[in-house]
């Protein structure tokens, strides 16, 4: 397989710390699966067993991360945020190579049969009531009411999140005005973060 230019020059960009590690775990990754791709996705080296993800590294001001997408995964206690192995300065905080080729030898025979890890379902979350001065609120601007009644449940939520969550009668008080305000002009609740 060819390797991607782009990594050669994600590696080359990289802290002097991190080259060595995102080389080592590069090359790993080859002598561990003989098909596989290697792209750049969300800005990152990724590396893929017939156009799916397997793997991804990347550099940072002070570690590197590395990730085995898939069943890999499977009974690691790992930092959510950090990757499979945390935060990895030196080689030294990499397990085995051997330890690390199993993993991805079986992550990578389960993407081919089709399988990988499947996403645990996300429970249902709890409808949110509505509270009594928000309906009042909204009852007492009918345009309002109108927009919010046409918001999809996921927007709605979003207010009913943003008004209950304050502690303070006076935020409270604040929230629900704002609310009405922005619902009356059609505005989802996080509007200023939207592009236009």
């Amino acid at each position: 397989m060819e390797k991607e230019p782009r990594i050669d020059a994600y590696i080359e960009k990289a802290a002097p710390f991190a080259r060595p590690i995102l080389t080592h775990l590069r090359a790993l990754l080859h002598e561990a699966v003989s098909d596989l791709g290697e792209t750049i996705k969300w800005g990152m080296p990724h590396f893929t067993v017939g156009g799916k993800n397997l793997a991804g590294i990347a550099a940072f001001k002070a570690h590197c991360a590395f990730v085995i997408h898939g069943t890999g995964r499977q009974g690691m206690e790992r930092d959510p945020g950090m990757g499979d192995y945390g935060k990895i300065a030196s080689l030294d905080d990499l397990p085995p190579a051997e330890e690390m080729k199993a993993k991805l030898i079986a992550a990578a025979e389960a993407i081919r049969q089709g399988g990988g890890m499947a996403r645990p379902k996300k429970a249902p979350r709890e409808a949110i009531p509505m509270p009594d001065d928000f309906a009042q609120a909204l009852e007492a601007h009918p345009a309002a009411r109108a927009v919010f009644e046409t918001f999809s449940p996921s927007n709605r939520r979003d207010y009913l999140e943003w008004i209950v969550e304050a502690r303070q009668a006076a935020t409270r008080a604040k929230r629900i005005a704002q609310a009405v305000e922005w619902i009356a002009e059609g505005k989802r609740r996080n509007w200023k973060y939207e592009k236009c």
